[in-house]
């Protein structure tokens, strides 16, 4: 006889959620800021180093953070179709 366990995995529990540091470029959507990462890659080919930037649009529930602050961001589940960040605070100096 097979006996069933009842034992509950957390989701949430074994997940590593990556956090990127980035500039507010934009606060005019509510709930939702603009954060512009910046990263310095090497190609993998040609060997030169490269600046990369991309936008990320990630969650503010208080609107407390406006264009130029320095922020840390946290992957999340999809809060809507382009937004899965959520702005966890001030990038320390």
């Amino acid at each position: 006889m097979i006996e069933k366990t009842n034992k509950k995995i957390s989701a949430a529990s074994n997940v590593t959620r990556r956090k990127l540091q980035g500039v507010v470029v934009s606060d005019k959507m509510m709930k939702t800021v603009t954060v512009l990462v910046n990263r310095f890659v090497k190609h993998p080919k040609y060997g030169k180093f490269m600046n990369i930037s991309k936008k990320y649009k990630a969650h503010d529930e208080e609107g407390v953070f406006k264009t130029g602050d320095k922020v840390v961001i946290e992957e999340c589940r999809p809060i809507s179709k382009d937004k899965s960040f959520k702005v966890i605070g001030k990038q320390s100096a």
